[in-house]
């Protein structure tokens, strides 16, 4: 495809200084035809070997973060990262074999999780920011808050003693309220008002 459109531009431009007879002897046409010679015979070299990129030194200094700008961007990046766990999980200590799931090497390698010799997996637990985002949501949202039943709450309680039995909330609520706390509690009291001192 490259070789026609080159072909086709050349031989347009030497149609136009034979229309005009600009070069009888021809050797614009010659140039013409040399440099498309010299243009197809690069595109047919091979490309140049590709250099193996050496590995990192370990603990060599971290690379600095990139700056994320959109904030569904961040969202993104926040949820699908690296957790620190994952870091160690992946990461080998140079002589020192790994400890894995199964043992004797099969199954999924711990990596330096467990390399303190504690025997536990040490993990420091970070507080991110998506997690602290998605919890604020969820307070917006008010889940349960909104004082309608679901239609499964029912006022039946089941006991030991008698089985099945109904049970009157507002005679729960009447004996609560008896005695002499009720003109303290009292739903139709009101506040008294008293003279200034």
């Amino acid at each position: 495809m490259r070789a026609c459109r080159l072909l086709g531009a050349k031989s347009t431009l030497t149609a136009r200084v034979d229309s005009t007879r600009g070069d009888p002897s021809g050797n614009t046409g010659r140039a013409f035809q040399e440099e498309i010679r010299k243009k197809i015979e690069k595109w047919q070299e091979p490309p140049p070997a590709k250099q193996p990129k050496p590995l990192p030194v370990p603990d060599s200094e971290p690379k600095k973060k990139r700056v994320i700008p959109d904030s569904q961007t961040e969202i993104y990046f926040y949820r699908y990262a690296i957790t620190d766990m994952r870091k160690l999980a992946n990461r080998i200590q140079f002589g020192i074999p790994e400890e894995s799931s199964l043992g004797d090497g099969l199954g999924e390698g711990y990596g330096m999780l467990g390399q303190a010799g504690s025997g536990k997996l040490r993990v420091s637990m970070g507080q991110s920011k998506l997690a602290a985002k998605v919890a604020k949501k969820f307070k917006e949202k008010l889940y349960g808050s909104s004082g309608a039943t679901s239609g499964l709450i029912s006022s039946l309680a089941c006991t030991p003693v008698q089985g099945i039995e109904l049970s009157n909330p507002q005679a729960h609520a009447h004996q609560l309220g008896g005695g002499a706390q009720s003109a303290y509690f009292s739903e139709t009291g009101t506040f008294s008002r008293t003279g200034r001192i």
